[in-house]
């Protein structure tokens, strides 16, 4: 008899019914066979690793055991301004506190241009008392092609004064080193510096580059520039009562109408610079740190003489002396403090050797009987160094120093 319509379509659900869920008791199989597979082959890669660990670590132990060492203990977390092994004399700084913001780095590296370097030191405190005691500090500045011939006898001037009272910055050829003994006041007071080339403008970028480095520490108060060939002729605490307590800084600024004086004027440098206002003097200056802010700071003159005053112009013989007679007339003594004997004629002074070393010839250029103002008074010290020296004069000055400068 035949199967009526429902009848079929039962049959047919019945079917299709028990072939779904044979397969999804075949989809489970392979699903759990699979990670079966899978967990064994992840579990003898982990038992091989840890083997492995194991061997290393029984051998170190018995290597330890050996060589009777102990294995040492795990470094300890890194610790706020830690710092490397590779780090040589590393210490911690307080970048913030008043120490080190009075006085910077002692071997006077930094990485600073020369543009940001200007802008750091001419920055002048608003408040005229210092939140600290402040001693007052003379800064010898030496501006040297090389070697110092003469460093003997400066350290003999220096020997046995606080260097509270002091410091030395030298502006040497890039890359080279003072050969200075760790005890010296020379030790590692070269200055980053550039290469100086005689006449040009790089000589004045080599003393306002000393005078910047110099005035990021707040207790330099004077500036003295000398060179390799300068000498003190009066001791140091002659030198450093003189020029603390000196109301003026010491910059000769002087009009010549010749051709070596006003002949070197450009008309280039107008409006900034009329012909009147041009003036001449010794590059040998000293300043006070208010005139040393001032010209570090100092940009639109500066940019007049390294454009227009070019040979036969020479910038460290007219820049400070033009400028400061401009603006800061009443700050300076138009008159240097270093000896210099140009009675030879030529572009250099004469220099004087082991030969021309005499007592006379020193106690002259102490005292040759004229008269210079110091503040509102008279002296006869006008003179504190002298230039220029050859190397053969050092023996000699050494045996005059005592008796002689006093010192």
């Amino acid at each position: 008899m035949a199967r009526s319509r429902g009848e079929k379509e039962q049959s047919f659900h019945d079917k299709n019914t028990g072939f779904l869920k044979l397969l999804q008791v075949v989809s489970f199989l392979v699903v759990f066979v699979v990670g079966v597979v899978i967990g064994l082959v992840t579990s003898a890669h982990i038992n091989r690793h840890l083997g492995a660990q194991t061997e290393t670590y029984s051998f170190i132990n018995n290597f330890s055991s050996s060589s009777k060492e102990t294995t040492p203990p795990p470094p300890p977390p890194l610790e706020p301004n830690y710092c490397p092994a590779v780090v040589q004399n590393c210490e911690k700084v307080d970048c913030l506190s008043m120490a080190t913001f009075l006085e910077p780095n002692k071997n006077l590296t930094h990485g600073m241009s020369d543009n940001e370097l200007f802008w750091r030191a001419s920055l002048v405190p608003g408040t005229k008392e210092y939140p600290y005691e402040r001693v007052p500090k003379v800064a010898f500045l030496f501006m040297t092609r090389g070697p110092l011939p003469l460093m003997p006898l400066w350290e003999r001037f220096f020997q046995g004064h606080d260097n509270k009272l002091f410091s030395v910055y030298v502006h040497v050829v890039p890359g080279y080193r003072v050969n200075a003994s760790t005890t010296s006041p020379f030790y590692r007071r070269e200055i980053p510096s550039q290469p100086v080339s005689w006449g040009s403008v790089t000589l004045v970028d080599a003393e306002r580059r000393l005078l910047a480095n110099a005035l990021l520490d707040f207790s330099n108060e004077r500036f003295i520039l000398l060179s390799e060939s300068c000498i003190p002729v009066y001791n140091f605490p002659t030198v450093y009562k003189y020029l603390t307590g000196s109301k003026y800084s010491f910059v000769e600024s002087y009009d010549d109408a010749g051709r070596f004086g006003r002949g070197r004027y450009s008309r280039r440098m107008l409006p900034d610079i009329q012909l009147y206002q041009w003036r001449k003097g010794s590059q040998w200056f000293e300043l006070s740190r208010t005139l040393a802010a001032i010209i570090v700071a100092d940009v639109r003159y500066y940019t007049v003489f390294s454009k227009y005053c070019l040979p036969a112009c020479y910038p460290d013989e007219h820049y400070m002396a033009t400028y400061f007679n401009m603006f800061h007339g009443s700050l300076n003594s138009n008159r240097t403090v270093t000896w210099v004997d140009w009675s030879v004629g030529g572009p250099h002074p004469a220099m004087y050797g082991g030969e021309n070393v005499t007592e006379d010839f020193v106690r002259s250029i102490r005292n040759n009987g004229a008269l210079c103002q110091y503040n509102s008074e008279m002296t006869s010290i006008c003179n504190l160094f002298a230039r220029k020296f050859a190397p053969t004069a050092l023996e000699p000055l050494l045996e005059l120093a005592s008796s002689v400068m006093e010192f």
